[in-house]
Formats: C-alpha cells, structure tokens, sequence
C-alpha cells in the first residue's frame, strides 16, 4: 500500500467457501462469501455443477455488486464453490478473480479456489513453461492448476497430490470437477480453513462464521497436510488422507489479532474471546493511567474491551467508524489524502476533550494512520494520548498472502520504539509481547509457539524462505 494509501492496514488474501450436495447451493454460497466479504473486497466469484457441466461467474467488486437473483438462478447446481479475493500476489484484475476453470484431459473441467500465497509460484511458473504451459493469469492458483494438468499420474486424486508436494507457502484450497470436490490445508495449516454441516452437506469456509450464516454445525479444523475427497455422486462417504509428512502447526497469528470476524472459532477458540485476552496482557505488560480507553473500530474493539477490564478503566466510543466511505477513497487527491482519515473516522470530543485516552490498535504496520489518529485525538481536546498496540512489532515481512513483502515499509523495521512514539506523536507506546500473545490466544502447547506463525514479529519462517526468495537471506525483502 505504501505512504498513497490512507489507511495503514493489512490486507488479507482472501476467502473461500464451498458446499456438496445441497440443492440450493449457490444461494447459500452466496450467503458464505458474503460473511467473508471482510477478508477479501476486489472480486468474488462461484463455479456450481450438478455433475454434468460447471456454470459460474466472476466479476470485480463486493459479494451483493457482484452477484444478483438472476445471476445465481443461472448457477445451477447442488454443489458449488466460491471465492472473495484481495491481491497480495498477483494484480487487481478480472483474469485473476477466483474461482479459475480449467480442461483436465481426464476429468474435463477443473476449477479451483484459495486463500494463501506460494513462495515458489515464480520458479515452479518458469519450469511449467519450460515444459509449454501457458499462462493466462498472474495468480499463483494457476500454478497449482498447471500441476495438476500436466501430472503423468493415472487419477485426478494422485495427480492432487502430487501437485500439492511441490507447492512451499499457504494454501487452504478447494478443487472442483464434475465428480468430485477435494479439499487441501497445507502441511503448516497457515491459513484456517474448517467443515462444517448443513443437513446430510458437508460445508467448507475460512471462518466459522459463514456456518452460522447458513446454519450450518462446525465440525472441525481441516488438519494441515490434509487432503479430503468427496464424491459429489454420493458413491462413496468422506475420504481423508495425508499428503505430506506431518509438519508444525503455524496458523497465521493475525488471523487472531485481526484478520477473522469476531465470532468465528480457529481451532476452537473465539476469535472475539482471544482479542479480549489480547487486551488484558497488554494491560499487565504496559500499563498507564488514563481516563478513558476507546479502540480503533472495528477490529481493536474487543481488545480495548479486555484492556478496560483488566484496567478498571472505562471504556468509551472515543472514535467513530464512519461505514460509507467508497472503496475508491483509497486514491483520493492529496489534500483529502491528509484529510482521510477524518473522512472515515471520527474522534467524539465530549468523550475525549480534557481526558488521559489509551488508544488500542491491533497492529502498527507503516505508522502513517496511527499518527493521524494521535493528531485527531488531541485536536479533539485529548490531553494526553497513549497508544497501546495488541500485537508484538511488525518487523519482517510475510511471504504467506499479507501486504508487507517489502520490510522497508515496515516502521518497527526501521526505528525503535521510542522512535515510532515520537514520529506518531503519542505521550507513550507500547506493543504486546509475543509471549503475551501467545499466552491469550491459549492454544495448546504442541511445541513452543503453541502453533502460531511469527515470522512477522521475529523472522522465524516455518517453511523454507531462503531458497526461493535469496534476497531474504540477504536482509531484504521483494
């Protein structure tokens, strides 16, 4: 995003959503994408099939722009597959919108949808050209599809597998035929993908808030390193199998942090309930006396309810969300550039004016909001403001489907932490620890980072890095 964007955030890959056997499918795929619409807001797309030809449709845009009541009439079908997208790797286009159908010569088409981002897709795209490939899209998908087409092997499950152990990075992957739906977590579990079911229908989401949408019941996490096959005739009942050695589990601790809705489980745990935690160990590792703690709407509210609890300190609304921005706001002409953020948020001066404020943000990437936040704040009469992030320092970049592969843009990369609190222009900083982080998300203790990835806060890639992206090894990022 860089300094021309308004609003410091991180950008998630996307989303995906996938039902087998259920006669109103794409409706319902519609209703799921449209509860992931927070983790992707460029395209969204669904391919549907009854086992005799797929029908689908893609375009630019959010879920209800995208599709209507005529459009998902035409997706006929009792099985379907979707997909909402934001560019991480690979440009903001319409060749790119997912789900991607393909030809398989034995299987006919091939459509495939996921959330994640591959380290190897550039040196894995070369040899399939080398080998007469032809690539129409500049997503790493299409990598994954070309695996698959071009595999020697005698089925489409073994030529699955076969493509998946090439593949290094995040995955959480839904293929779909005229016969079969296979679904793929990659062997670190990166990203979170779960099953869930709505009547005889098994159901498949990044998050488990799209089960609630349908009303469907969650089962479980898709295990990394774990292939499941369905047969979409009902000829033979859930298959799962392993398809790669056993691997450390490293879900994306942003997912926790801020990336999932608040009511959704990743691996059993609420999301809403960690961020409350989140807040509380911040307290106890940094507290400050204040008046008043508000959080930045929407993703920081939990934990700055959790911080105000653990502080006795009231919690008030001292920043207003305003929910009618246009999407292309994000390229406003300079003066409103430095106006954006007022044109999005809002700071109530009868709550803030002559009051000590904890602001409680989620994460503090390139700085460049929670500076304008701080000004805000204390132009509505703040008379101190303190801001406490509820995520350790973003100092390295992630190759796994978030916007910071370049670690120049990355404030806490560049200066300390004293050094962000006065180029922000807070009275004190401070961000959570990663052994407070880990503590409040409480997952189990499998090994030492309880199966988080923190490779944004310390450089600790749990797949091979060095390998495929050199300059990694060097001190620098792409």
């Amino acid at each position: 995003m860089g300094d021309e964007s308004v609003f410091d955030e991180l950008k998630e890959e996307c989303g995906v959503f996938g039902i087998i056997g259920h006669p109103d499918a794409a409706r319902l795929t519609y209703y799921g994408l449209h509860a992931l619409q927070h983790r992707g807001q460029e395209s969204a797309g669904m391919v549907a099939t009854g086992g005799t030809g797929f029908r689908y449709h893609r375009s630019m845009g959010l879920v209800h722009e995208v599709f209507n009541g005529e459009i998902l009439k035409g997706l006929v079908g009792d099985t379907a597959i979707g997909h909402v997208r934001y560019s991480t790797s690979g440009e903001s286009l319409l060749t790119n919108a997912q789900p991607l159908v393909f030809h398989h010569g034995a299987v006919g088409q091939l459509a495939l949808a996921t959330n994640g981002n591959l380290i190897n897709a550039d040196r894995l795209k070369k040899e399939l050209e080398s080998r007469g490939a032809v690539f129409h899209t500049t997503s790493d998908t299409e990598v994954i599809a070309h695996l698959i087409v071009q595999s020697g092997a005698s089925c489409l499950e073994e030529a699955v597998i076969e493509a998946l152990n090439q593949l290094v990075g995040a995955y959480a992957l839904l293929i779909l035929t005229n016969d079969q739906l296979l679904v793929a977590q990659d062997p670190h579990g990166l990203r979170p993908l779960s099953m869930g079911m709505l009547g005889d229908s098994y159901v498949f989401s990044s998050e488990t808030c799209a089960f609630d949408v349908i009303g469907a019941e969650p089962l479980r996490t898709v295990e990394p390193g774990e292939l499941l096959i369905l047969d979409l005739k009902g000829k033979e009942e859930l298959r799962s199998l392993p398809f790669a050695e056993p691997a450390p589990r490293a879900v994306c601790s942003f997912e926790y942090i801020y990336f999932a809705r608040p009511d959704s489980d990743i691996d059993g745990i609420n999301v809403h309930a960690a961020r409350k935690r989140l807040g509380g160990e911040l307290y106890r590792e940094a507290p400050v006396e204040a008046d008043v703690v508000t959080g930045v709407p929407d993703s920081s509210t939990s934990a700055a309810i959790g911080f105000a609890e653990a502080a006795g300190i009231p919690y008030e609304l001292g920043l207003i969300k305003n929910r009618y921005v246009a999407r292309t706001f994000i390229q406003p002409s300079q003066h409103l550039r430095e106006q954006g953020v007022k044109m999005k948020l809002s700071a109530v001066r009868k709550v803030v004016e002559g009051k000590r404020v904890v602001i409680i943000d989620d994460s503090l990437v390139r700085g460049t909001t929670s500076r304008r936040i701080v000004r805000m704040l204390k132009e509505a009469g703040a008379r101190e403001v303190h801001v406490r992030i509820s995520s350790p320092p973003v100092r390295h970049s992630c190759f796994y489907g978030i916007d910071t592969s370049d670690r120049t843009q990355l404030i806490a990369a560049q200066h300390s932490v004293e050094e962000i609190r006065e180029i922000i222009g807070a009275d004190s900083l401070s961000f959570l620890s990663e052994e407070g982080l880990i503590r409040a998300v409480g997952r189990t203790p499998e090994q030492g980072n309880c199966g988080h990835c923190l490779a944004c806060f310390n450089g600790k890639y749990p797949t091979a890095i060095e390998e495929e992206l050199p300059q990694v090894a060097e001190g620098k990022s792409r």
